[in-house]
């Protein structure tokens, strides 16, 4: 087993990975289309354990907003649209990392109030040396070389970055739930209460699978821990921005509860 390099450094390239056919009928020249791959000769610096190097990181700004809640705006045909008002930036950008000094490119971005003295002198010092005020939340977006020139400390980001009719993705904390059984957290059905069912209503049954191969299934849905996970809701419609009054409304929910921190980027699928 190989070891990983003490200071590794992100390098990605993009390469087509041919599939040769297993079909005889097709004959031994045959090669399927080609599908894109990422490859990652080195893990990145924000690689944790047991972590896929092999996966492909969103790369894109992701604007800091604050869910206000939800309400519902008519569109011009008379249809009723359920839409969550975001309250979106403006974010400043703190702190600029380059392949050069960093080993990847991206920008820390600050975002909402709060008292200067609840701040340390280490983090006041870290706000000041871009010029802006300092924020109660940092958060750090993975841009491309060419993205991450065009902004420098001190750079506002706002609303109008964004347009209606576009997709985003939206990345938040969800609801926490506390310890929930099976029916609430995984929808299981609630058994008869006739026919001689005592005190097992909302039981999940049999876990066991027999004496082959004598153990419980990895994976089994089982009572536990529900909610307060990072969730993202991808391809939400943005239905309206306002950029005067710094809102985003999108079609439909968003993870987090009222005044929760949600991250919105352009979305990375269609």
């Amino acid at each position: 087993m190989g070891t990983r390099p003490s200071n590794p450094v992100h390098r990605c390239r993009l390469i087509l990975c041919p599939r040769t056919s297993a079909d005889p009928t097709r004959g031994p020249e045959y090669q399927e289309p080609a599908t894109t791959c990422i490859d990652r000769d080195e893990p990145a610096p924000t690689d944790g354990t047991g972590s896929n190097p092999d996966e492909e990181i969103p790369v894109s700004i992701e604007l800091l907003c604050k869910k206000l809640g939800m309400t519902q705006v008519f569109a011009e045909s008379g249809e009723a649209v359920p839409v969550t008002v975001l309250e979106a930036g403006p974010n400043s950008v703190v702190q600029k990392k380059t392949e050069e000094t960093d080993g990847y490119d991206a920008v820390q971005l600050s975002f909402g109030s709060r008292r200067e003295k609840l701040f340390s002198k280490a983090e006041q010092a870290h706000f000041a040396k871009a010029g802006v005020e300092p924020s109660r939340y940092l958060s750090e977006s993975r841009l491309t070389s060419e993205e991450a020139a065009e902004l420098e400390p001190g750079a506002e980001l706002k609303v109008d970055m964004f347009e209606a009719g576009q997709h985003v993705d939206a990345i938040g904390t969800s609801k926490g739930r506390g310890f929930t059984g099976v029916v609430k957290r995984h929808g299981f059905a609630i058994k008869k209460r006739t026919h001689g069912t005592h005190e097992f209503f909302r039981h999940a049954g049999s876990i066991g699978a027999g004496a082959s191969p004598g153990k419980v299934i990895k994976g089994m849905k089982m009572a536990g821990q529900h909610g307060n996970s990072r969730v993202t809701v991808r391809n939400l419609e943005v239905i309206r921005v306002d950029p005067e009054r710094n809102l985003l409304f999108v079609r439909g929910g968003v993870p987090g509860h009222k005044n929760a921190l949600v991250k919105i980027r352009k979305a990375i699928t269609d």
